[in-house]
């Protein structure tokens, strides 16, 4: 009798440490993704420019660039108009400053800036949406026209702005 119950009491501590070990469960995403099992789609609307300086193909570049980041580091799906998380917004700001001002007032080096104001959507959680400005910049020698280097700079700015909105939407950093 006493060895049933060694072996009920053996029986019991191993589902009872099972059922713990279960309620006990880490989740890894190695994307940074942090969304609601409820969320499966997402809609990004054209980013339209608004700037005083136009680059004409930054609009495009910014709206693929953020689908393709959507489409590659989670599992949801694109849908054309009402996803479960929406991205809108407009591009404000792209703009040369000089920076680093040298002797007769020449600049060594000038700044390109864009800026995007972004509006997330959150359909599943209303709790999550907001209205907010991302800014990235570049530094370049005065030496080059914007229009030497803008080809170079651009997408490096466009992705550092993307990697950004990715953190404050998907990953709530």
């Amino acid at each position: 009798m006493k060895k049933l119950i060694q072996i009920a009491f053996l029986v019991f501590l191993f589902f009872g440490a099972f059922a713990w070990l279960e309620s006990c469960k880490i989740t890894y995403s190695f994307t940074g993704a942090n969304l609601s099992p409820e969320v499966k789609t997402f809609s990004v609307m054209y980013f339209a420019n608004r700037a005083k300086l136009v680059n004409p193909s930054l609009s495009q570049q910014i709206t693929e660039d953020l689908r393709d980041k959507l489409v590659r580091q989670t599992s949801l799906n694109e849908n054309e108009d009402k996803g479960d998380i929406e991205f809108s917004g407009y591009i404000s700001g792209y703009e040369v400053r000089p920076m680093a001002i040298q002797k007769d007032d020449m600049a060594a080096q000038n700044r390109l800036t864009i800026t995007i104001n972004l509006k997330y959507v959150n359909n599943k959680d209303h709790e999550q949406d907001f209205e907010r400005t991302f800014s990235a910049y570049e530094d370049f020698e005065s030496s080059y026209t914007l229009s030497d280097i803008e080809s170079d700079l651009v997408p490096e700015i466009t992705k550092k702005i993307i990697e950004d909105i990715f953190n404050a939407t998907i990953a709530n950093w």
